[in-house]
């Protein structure tokens, strides 16, 4: 028989039994659309993970680990070792490759989301993803000193509004904290949901942080000592400290030359990071979970390409005469083999077309959700050269699913397919 003849021969076998099969392509379409769509998934975390925040060249902090920095200033995980000092800061902030800079404070919380104290530059600079810059929801940025910008899942969580009055805790965590209860914030603004910590952050003015602890020292309020909320305006504001600057470069061919000199300063210890490579090293620490999920991925398709392999070997007893007929009528052995790895070829091929179909639906529906709630940005796209790898990997192994009933059937004889059953 010619090969055109034997893929036309498997075609209409396969149609015969297309109930049967059919279910077998839809398990092994599913399987596909989670390996793929895990593989996706991985890409555009990993692509996320490193955009939490974009556009900012440097980050400078306390000298620590580029990774601790990161994690306090752009994560709000953990707390710093030490500040800078707010000379220090606008030094930094004068030179003349210096674009623009966004000073951030840390250290307080509010029910266990992190206060970031700023300035109005942070809406402004503060980018993420593929360069978007942030957008509010209601309201606008804060204005007076006790005013306060409210991060999405902040909002929504605690149920705050426009015009809502809280009160910020001294230190991070959550229960036991001292509470600054005199002097109360009102809610101006709400950020639209960005999917990375800044959803998760209450923002100030860093006047506002000075205000709240004017009155404090080593940590505590002194008993008998209390300055009115309505008094705070009176003193000098600005802050003697901050947690770590936000650096915007004229041009970025000047990147290295800034952060060497920041590095080398003789005057305070400070670490200058790109957030690049920063978030690329803290990514090998926290990426290990996105390979065991795509380890589990591949199983599912094992198991479910295991699942053609029982169809057909289920079906040899039925199709035992089929095959004697063909082998009456001239067919060799290897054509036999090759028919029944065909039918196993197409199988495989129909299942990934509609797992890629069925995953091109999914990032549509999901595109907006995992922008919203997680940071990722899935988009419609060609599949990439890991994913075509992929699809490679499971074409190969439904071929080698599929020779295992293939060699059974050219095994079978012609006397004992003509031969009739008791």
């Amino acid at each position: 028989m010619s090969m055109k003849y034997l893929l036309v021969l498997a075609a209409r076998s396969a149609w015969n039994r297309k109930l049967t099969l059919g279910l077998t392509v839809m398990a092994v379409a599913l399987s596909v659309t989670l390996l793929l769509g895990v593989e996706r998934l991985r890409e555009q975390a990993h692509k996320g993970f490193s955009l939490s925040v974009s556009g900012t060249d440097l980050i400078v902090g306390a000298r620590t680990s580029p990774v601790q920095l990161m994690l306090y200033a752009v994560f709000r995980v953990g707390e710093a070792t030490n500040n800078i000092s707010w000379s220090s800061y606008e030094k930094l902030a004068q030179q003349p490759l210096v674009a623009w800079s966004v000073p951030i404070s840390l250290g307080d919380s509010h029910h266990g989301f992190p206060v970031l104290g700023t300035n109005q530059d942070y809406f402004k600079h503060y980018h993420y993803g593929d360069n978007l810059a942030l957008r509010f929801a209601a309201g606008r940025p804060f204005s007076s000193t006790f005013d306060t910008v409210l991060g999405a899942e902040v909002a929504e969580r605690l149920g705050y509004k426009l015009g809502s009055r809280i009160t910020l805790s001294h230190g991070m965590g959550l229960g036991g904290l001292p509470e600054h209860k005199d002097k109360p914030f009102v809610v101006t603004g709400i950020l639209k949901p960005t999917g990375t910590p800044v959803d998760r952050t209450v923002h100030v003015s860093l006047e506002a942080i000075s205000a709240i602890h004017l009155d404090w020292a080593g940590g505590i309020q002194p008993p008998g000592f209390h300055i009115p909320q309505e008094y705070v305006r009176k003193f000098d504001l600005q802050p003697k400290e901050i947690t770590a600057a936000l650096i915007g470069l004229k041009s970025r061919a000047a990147v290295f030359r800034v952060q060497r000199a920041v590095n080398e300063n003789k005057d305070e210890a400070l670490l200058a990071v790109m957030p690049g490579v920063a978030l690329e090293q803290l990514w090998q620490v926290v990426g290990v979970a996105e390979k065991s999920l795509l380890a589990v991925s591949v199983i599912v398709v094992v198991v479910s390409l295991s699942g053609l392999v029982a169809v057909i070997m289920a079906g040899l007893n039925e199709r035992r005469r089929e095959l004697a007929i063909l082998r009456s009528v001239g067919a060799q052995p290897r054509e036999i083999l090759m028919l029944l790895t065909y039918e196993g070829v197409f199988v495989t091929l129909a299942g990934i077309v509609i797992g890629l179909a069925l995953l091109s639906g999914v990032t549509i529906g999901a595109a907006p959700i995992m922008q919203e709630k997680f940071g990722v940005a899935m988009t419609m796209s060609l599949p990439s050269i890991g994913e075509f790898k992929l699809m490679g990997a499971v074409m190969l192994i439904g071929l080698l699913a599929s020779l295992l009933p293939a060699y059974r059937a050219y095994r079978l004889s012609l006397a004992d397919g003509l031969t009739p059953r008791v």
